[in-house]
Formats: structure tokens, C-alpha cells, sequence
């Protein structure tokens, strides 16, 4: 399974998402949308799996949820748009991480590129960083992998250019 992972596009759908993509079977969007019409876009080129954001308006709301936790070539994934990393989670991350365990958490906001181990929860985290040209980020960027096998193989990070 080929993964496109994107976060914080704040409306913005960089046209180069698309070039590198191609090769993905789905993409998920880590919050922060913007627009339905960027979720529209995604899910009209791959299958899209998406969350909300804490900008991200009631259409958006509507069409995607706070939390994804699903199962992904034997890997249990959780995404959420505000969630920190290890070891900063926030509260709710915390009280969550108590009773249940992904194996892949995955989450936006902080426009911070991110891919940390956490050996106390056996987890890996990533954090795509930010697509979008809204926020204080220099360099939008994207993520790529492959899941095979319960094992995540030939990370990719993307970078878009200039946030400007």
C-alpha cells in the first residue's frame, strides 16, 4: 500500500500534490483543510482519508471526523489534527494513548515535519508538516511511504518550494 500523507493545506491544493501522488492507492490528510473543495479534489483523484482541523469549517466538519483509527496492511493507524509528540503529547492525547495503541499516530497542526519514534508506547509518530501557504512554515512539504506487512519502508519526504 502506497501512502500520500499532507497536512494544513489552509484551502491551498499545490498542483504538484498531484505529480507526486500519482503512484499512492490512497492519501490521507492530517486536518486543517481549508476548503470542501480540497477534499473534494483529493478524494476525485484517490481515495482520500481525511480528518478535521481546528480551522476547518462545519462542510468539512461534516464530511470528516475528529479521530481515523483503521487498520491499514496490518498496522492499527490513528490520525488526528492536534495531538503533539512524543513525548509532548497533549491531555487528550495522553488519556487516549492509556487504553488503546496505534502503531502508526499520525497528526498536523504544529506545520512541523516530524517522524519520531516512542519506544514507551511502541508507536511510530509522523507529522507531514504543511502543505498549505498559510502559517509561519518556510517550505511546504509532503510525506510518501509504502505499508508492507505491518512495516512502513522507503519514507519519502516532499518538499514543495517556498511556503510564498
Amino acid at each position: 500500500m502506497k501512502i500520500g500523507l499532507l497536512s494544513d493545506t489552509h484551502g491551498h491544493l499545490d498542483d504538484r500534490v498531484f505529480h507526486h501522488f500519482k503512484e499512492c492507492d490512497e492519501i490521507w490528510h492530517a486536518g486543517d483543510i481549508g476548503t470542501i473543495e480540497v477534499l473534494e479534489k483529493l478524494e476525485a483523484f484517490k481515495p482520500t482519508r481525511a480528518v478535521f482541523g481546528n480551522i476547518d469549517g462545519q462542510k468539512i466538519r461534516s464530511a470528516t471526523s475528529e479521530d481515523l483509527w483503521f487498520n491499514c496492511d496490518g498496522l492499527t493507524v490513528w490520525i488526528t489534527h492536534i495531538g503533539g509528540y512524543p513525548p509532548k503529547y497533549n491531555r487528550r492525547t495522553k488519556e487516549i494513548l492509556k487504553t488503546k495503541s496505534p502503531d502508526l499516530f499520525i497528526c498536523g497542526h504544529s506545520h512541523i515535519l516530524k517522524v519520531i519514534k516512542d519506544p514507551n508506547h511502541n508507536l511510530l509518530h509522523m507529522n507531514p508538516g504543511a502543505a498549505g501557504i498559510q502559517g509561519f512554515h518556510k517550505v511546504k512539504t509532503l510525506m510518501r511511504f509504502d505499508i508492507e506487512q505491518k512495516e512502513i519502508k522507503n519514507l519519502q519526504v516532499i518538499e514543495l518550494g517556498k511556503r510564498a
